[in-house]
């Protein structure tokens, strides 16, 4: 596995920002990417000094796909029960929408004292 600043370096290293074909030149286009299709299209011909296309090259490697942001990974958690197991030092704890406030404070309780980090503490976390 990649060590997590070197992962981060080589993924940020070559991507382009992907936008729409013109989309700088009508409002009514987003930004958001849509493939070029038109028939003269230079972007689709991926013409020199026209923007980047999206392809499989510009894929992240594979140890950093599904990353937060932090360098840890997600662990989706509904109870306090399913704190038990989870590698602080590789993963980090998501509380799950539908969990109501008395669970989401036992939650936090349990992840304090494993010293686990979660990343939608709340207001009180």
């Amino acid at each position: 596995m990649l060590p997590f600043r070197e992962g981060m370096r080589m993924q940020k290293r070559k991507l382009p920002k992907f936008r729409r074909q013109e989309w700088f030149r009508y409002k009514r286009v987003g930004e958001k990417w849509r493939r070029p299709k038109g028939k003269d299209s230079k972007m689709r011909l991926e013409i020199k000094g026209k923007p980047a296309v999206v392809k499989i090259g510009y894929r992240n490697p594979r140890e950093l796909r599904g990353l937060h942001p932090c360098g840890l990974r997600e662990v989706l958690v509904s109870r306090p029960e399913d704190l038990e197991g989870i590698d602080p030092s590789t993963h980090a704890v998501r509380i799950s929408s539908t969990v109501g406030k008395k669970k989401r404070e036992q939650i936090l309780s349990r992840a304090r004292e494993l010293g686990l980090r979660v990343l939608n503490p709340g207001r009180g976390g």
